[in-house]
């Protein structure tokens, strides 16, 4: 499935903006693993359907696509963009996003780690899905 980093993340961006569940995990390798600070560790073909039963809408704008290797000399692609996201209730949830996608050599995803701040977003997340996030807010820092 070797495809240009460019390519994989207009694939990526339009299955997710789309809800395409096996478009997106398609483009993971079978034990892909997605890291999201909102709801921890969990495997490509587990995340995609929950998130997509999380989200009413998803408007996405890219701003960068990075390429480059990790320290063990693995392909990455990293990618910036906004995500306009809309929980099923209709309530906003906007927020930046860089994505890091570590690449097999086939050039599918075996780990996507989702970086963004999540101080504005999981307040709504939370009260949308009646439960704590993996990293459940502790209150107020002292």
């Amino acid at each position: 499935m070797t495809t240009s980093a460019g390519q994989l993340v207009t694939d990526y961006l339009d299955g997710l903006a789309a809800g395409d569940v096996e478009r997106v995990v398609g483009l993971f390798s079978d034990d892909g693993v997605v890291h999201s600070p909102l709801d921890g560790p969990r495997p490509a073909r587990d995340f995609y359907p929950a998130l997509f039963a999380d989200t009413g809408r998803a408007d996405l704008t890219l701003r960068s696509v990075m390429t480059g290797t990790d320290q063990a000399g693995r392909s990455t692609v990293s990618f910036w963009f906004r995500f306009d996201w809309r929980l099923p209730s209709g309530a906003e949830a906007p927020f930046e996003v860089v994505d890091v996608a570590t690449l097999a050599p086939d050039g599918r995803i075996t780990e996507l780690h989702l970086v963004h701040d999540t101080v504005d977003v999981r307040p709504t997340f939370e009260a949308e899905v009646g439960h704590a996030s993996s990293r459940a807010s502790s209150g107020p820092a002292d």
